[in-house]
């Protein structure tokens, strides 16, 4: 029972980094804080898509989501100029 509501806690708290992470890459100005805060995201949806037993899947995400794209997005962001 306790460890039941150990796991329906942590459950929560990953969806609230998730929702987190969406509303911040979305917010922020900076664009290679958003690609890290991306990056994250794409973990984050990896582990929920290994908690719901989609390992496949889960390893998907975390290659091209979170490994490819933040490459990609982090080399494309280093050929932009910053200006505020």
């Amino acid at each position: 029972m306790i460890l039941e509501d150990v796991f329906f806690a942590l459950d929560h708290l990953i969806l609230t980094f998730l929702v987190v992470c969406a509303l911040a890459v979305a917010h922020l100005r900076d664009m290679l804080s958003a690609v890290i805060v991306f990056a994250s995201y794409g973990l984050v949806m990896a582990i929920i898509w290994l908690q719901l037993s989609a390992p496949d899947v889960a390893i998907t995400e975390a290659a091209l989501g979170a490994g490819v794209t933040t490459l990609l997005l982090i080399a494309t962001v280093s050929k932009t100029r910053r200006e505020e």
